[in-house]
């Protein structure tokens, strides 16, 4: 049934309270986060190694792993997980080669280090792109299936529900990164437990039907066994689902491109780091890493666990739209109204929870990006710390305002998880290629970054459209492909750019690298080799 009930409806509201309760305990602690920049937007200093973790957890996790990720655990199978699991492995990589250069040059947002390091015009360019990705991609998306699942769980319209997610964001993000690093602690909480008690639920459900009982376990079990073709993380060419999963292109391809540009030269999740020192910062991205491991059990399996039902006739209407078609995205919603009292309000705090925090922390990224890299440099370069903050605030608004009004267009996808990783794939490849040159090779020239910030754009939409303008005489690349082949396009470009035309000392300002900037503590070295043994497990197992 479509509707909470009041035990749900309390175990919503308390978690509402508490969350809120705690951020204005957080936000009224110390009232330098109103009008220091650096505080407001980084919280410099403030963030502890498991905020940071938590933090960056709950700026990536949202409506899109919870909706999308299981909706194309239904479609294609445990294969999406590689999203998470190769994540897991980008992060030590950040940890250890990304994150102390930009704590070392002091660099407080993306398109600062690209101004140091290049100049204005790539600076800009870029920090116009990543607006433009973050809110017309990102927000819009996010809104999008956060309103569709809870529209589907309590009834309420749509309309109401992008208003209500978009206003609650709004709330969060005012209080700056401080408020949404501690409050991101309690959300990774609720939606970890939330996501697990809609997995427990899917599991059990299935072993019902087999006539085995509520027998988790043997749940678990059935899954591998009724949908084997959905256990596999490497797809043949004969797949139906290759061109979104194209076999070792995500193990050696596309799919790092799209994690080091993700997870390395992105604001949102970079910004959770970017205020602490390199020990804090690496713990805390270490957590997240192991938290990457978990996000498949609670979105993925419940995905699967839908398609095995679905095949032996359960579900038949649920997961269809008004024309017939079936749609995979609706697979976690379905589950999660079959909860009982209570429970379902508390995976409905966990979806809440998800989407809240995702939404603030791109909304603060958003607000950074601007305040620090547009206004202040190019309307008011002699703007107090004061005027900064409240710019800040009003790109919040503003910029949730645009998704909220954009965000029901995207109704006619099946797919909305493949839909965001797609077209921000459009930037990533020259992003990518950017940060690696500018970070690691000092003859990398301004005029040569350039060119590659311009470049990323019209090569990835000439790869995708090119098959249909020539009826199919160019090659239809799967989209991570496409992201292999620009990024080593414009690698090349700026190579050769570099080398033709070398840059003049004094103009450009080549990264400082120290030997003693990599070194890590013993104890990082042990979690890492965990996770990266848990992995090599993982891909052997379901290969």
């Amino acid at each position: 049934m479509n509707k909470l009930q009041t035990a749900d409806y309390i175990v919503f509201l308390v978690y509402f309270v508490l969350v809120s309760l705690y951020g204005l305990y957080i936000y009224t602690k110390k009232k330098k986060a109103t009008t220091d920049s650096k505080d407001f937007f980084l919280a410099e200093g403030s963030l502890t190694w498991w905020a940071i973790g938590a933090s960056l957890i709950a700026s990536n996790i949202s409506a899109e792993h919870f909706i999308g990720m299981s909706g194309s655990g239904f479609a294609l199978g445990l294969a999406i997980s590689t999203y998470e699991w190769m994540a897991a492995a980008t992060l030590i990589i950040v940890a250890i080669f990304f994150i102390p250069l930009y704590l070392k040059n002091r660099i407080y947002t993306m398109p600062q280090f690209l101004a140091q390091r290049y100049n204005d015009k790539v600076s800009t360019i870029m920090a116009v792109f990543w607006l433009l990705v973050y809110v017309f991609v990102n927000l819009t998306s996010i809104i999008y299936l956060g309103a569709i699942a809870i529209t589907s769980i309590t009834g309420i319209g749509f309309g109401w529900c992008i208003a209500g997610l978009s206003i609650c964001s709004v709330i969060v993000t005012l209080g700056g990164m401080k408020v949404i690093g501690y409050t991101d602690v309690i959300q990774v909480l609720v939606l970890i437990a939330g996501g697990l008690i809609t997995t427990y639920l899917a599991l059990t459900l299935l072993s019902e039907k087999f006539g085995y009982g509520t027998n988790v376990l043997k749940g678990l079990s059935l899954l591998r066994q009724q949908a084997d073709s959905h256990f596999h993380m490497i797809f043949k060419e004969d797949h139906p689902y290759y061109k979104d999963l194209p076999g070792l292109s995500v193990l050696i391809g596309g799919m790092w491109i799209n994690n080091l540009s993700y997870w390395g030269c992105n604001q949102y999740i970079t910004q959770r780091a970017l205020g602490a020192d390199l020990k804090t910062a690496r713990n805390g991205i270490l957590f997240a890493a192991f938290l990457k491991l978990l996000i498949p059990v609670i979105a993925v399996l419940p995905g699967i666990a839908m398609y095995v039902m679905h095949q032996h006739g359960m579900f038949q209407q649920e997961m269809v739209d008004a024309t017939g078609a079936i749609k995979p995205d609706h697979a976690y919603p379905t589950l999660m109204n079959l909860l009982p009292a209570g429970l379902k309000g508390m995976a409905f705090a966990a979806l809440t929870a998800a989407v809240v925090a995702s939404l603030a922390g791109k909304t603060n990224s958003i607000a950074t990006i601007f305040s620090l890299d547009i206004y202040k440099k190019f309307f008011h370069k002699d703007a107090t710390e004061k005027q900064v903050v409240r710019t800040g605030r009003w790109a919040v608004i503003i910029a949730m305002l645009i998704a909220a009004v954009v965000a029901p267009a995207l109704r006619s996808l099946d797919q909305a998880y493949q839909f965001i990783q797609e077209y921000v794939g459009f930037i990533s490849p020259g992003v990518l290629a950017i940060f690696l040159l500018g970070l690691f090779w000092k003859k990398t020239t301004g005029a040569a970054a350039l060119a590659g910030t311009l470049l990323t754009i019209p090569v990835s939409t000439l790869l995708k459209f090119l098959p249909s303008w020539t009826n199919g005489a160019f090659p239809d690349y799967p989209f991570l492909d496409r992201m292999t082949i620009v990024f080593v396009l414009i690698v090349a470009v700026m190579i050769a750019m570099s080398l033709a035309w070398p840059r003049k000392e004094g103009r450009e300002q080549p990264v400082i690298i120290e030997k003693s900037m990599f070194k890590v503590s013993p104890a990082f070295m042990v979690g890492s080799v965990i996770i990266l043994g848990i992995l090599a497990a993982l891909y052997t197992v379901f290969w």
